[in-house]
């Protein structure tokens, strides 16, 4: 009975020491991790590395900011949105070999290109748009479509 007692005293102390060893050694390389890099070891210059790294790191996350905003911004104005519609306007041709291509930004503003294909020739035009509307040129129906397409597909 005494050697039962003995032997479960033992295991106790065992654990309870495995558990102090354990935490000892948490605070020890928690310790070390803050100390790392500084010569003098006392709890005021940690304190004032920890708090340069801090200031260093919010000045950083600012400029951060103001460049992703400017990216963010810059971004509106690159192609976003493409529309394309093949299609056949004159009757005695065949297949849809003519096309309309849309290629606006964020705003609905860029250009169109058409493309008309007839038996005496192709014809290219391009119009400049504005806000979704064309600028010098009236746009077409197709055209319309078109852009209409590019805003629901893109946007």
């Amino acid at each position: 009975m005494v050697f039962n007692l003995q032997l479960l005293g033992l295991i106790i102390t065992i654990i309870w020491l495995g558990i102090l060893t354990t935490l000892f050694w948490q605070f020890s390389s928690h310790y070390n991790n803050l100390t790392r890099g500084i010569s003098t070891k006392t709890l005021k210059s940690i304190l004032d590395h920890i708090l340069v790294q801090l200031e260093e790191a919010e000045k950083n996350m600012s400029l951060l900011k103001i460049k992703c905003d400017k990216l963010e911004k810059e971004g509106l104005f690159h192609i976003q949105k493409i529309g394309l519609l093949r299609f056949n306007p004159f009757k005695d041709t065949g297949g849809d070999q003519s096309f309309i291509l849309s290629l606006v930004d964020a705003n609905n503003t860029g250009v169109i290109i058409t493309g008309l294909y007839s038996r005496s020739g192709t014809r290219w035009y391009a119009k400049r748009v504005i806000n979704g509307k064309g600028m010098e040129h009236e746009l077409s129906d197709e055209e319309k479509k078109v852009i209409k397409e590019a805003r629901s597909t893109n946007a």
